[in-house]
C-alpha cells in the first residue's frame, strides 16, 4: 500500500510541474556566426553540420576564420593530417612548404562563393564522406572530403580532388 501511495503523490507532483521544454541541439550551430566557434560546435553535432559550418564562412561576406591556429595544430583537421601539416610547414623552414593553400576551399583567396551541395555518406560511427560541389571566383569545384569523428568531434582525415592525389599522399611524398 505505501508503494502505491508514492507513486500517487510523485504522478500528482509530476502534473503540477511545468514542462521541461529541451533544447534542440540542431539549431545550436546556426544561432552562431559562421567561423570558427560555429564549426567547432557543428563538429559535435554531426559530419553534414560540420561540413556546412566549414564552408560557411567562405559564403558569408565578412565571415572570417580569424587567426588560424600555427601549422599542424588546427581542431577541424584529425590528428594524422595535423602531423602532416605540421611537419610540410616545418621542413619548408620559412620556405613555401607543399600545402600553401586553404585544402578546404581548393583556394589561396576566395569570393563570390557559394556552396552547390554537400553529400555525406557515413560509413560508421566514426567515418564519412563528404562529396562537395562549390563556386569560387565563378570556378566550379568538386572535391570529398573524408571524415573521422575524434573524441566528440567530427574532424577533416583527407582532402580529395578529381585529377590529382589525396591531400595525404601529397604531404607524404613532400615529409618523407
Amino acid at each position: 500500500m505505501r508503494h502505491v501511495l508514492i507513486a500517487v503523490l510523485f504522478a500528482g507532483l509530476a502534473a503540477c510541474s511545468p514542462e521541461a521544454t529541451a533544447p534542440e541541439p540542431a539549431d545550436a550551430p546556426a544561432a552562431l556566426p559562421p567561423g570558427r566557434p560555429a564549426i567547432y560546435e557543428a563538429a559535435r553535432v554531426g559530419p553534414e553540420e560540420f561540413v556546412r559550418a566549414l564552408y560557411a564562412v567562405y559564403a558569408t561576406p565578412g565571415a572570417s576564420m580569424g587567426e588560424p591556429p600555427r601549422p599542424g595544430q588546427d581542431p577541424i583537421y584529425d590528428r594524422m593530417l595535423n602531423a602532416m601539416i605540421g611537419a610540410d610547414f616545418a621542413q619548408a623552414a620559412g620556405e613555401v612548404p607543399t600545402l600553401n593553400y586553404d585544402p578546404i576551399c581548393d583556394c589561396q583567396d576566395s569570393g563570390d562563393f557559394t556552396l552547390d551541395s554537400v553529400t555525406v555518406t557515413q560509413s560508421g560511427p566514426a567515418a564519412a564522406e563528404a562529396a562537395v560541389v562549390f563556386t569560387n571566383l565563378g570556378e566550379t569545384k568538386r572535391q570529398t572530403l573524408k571524415l573521422v569523428k575524434e573524441g566528440p568531434m567530427w574532424k577533416v582525415s583527407d582532402v580529395l580532388v578529381p585529377g590529382r592525389p589525396p591531400l595525404t599522399e601529397q604531404l607524404m611524398a613532400a615529409i618523407s
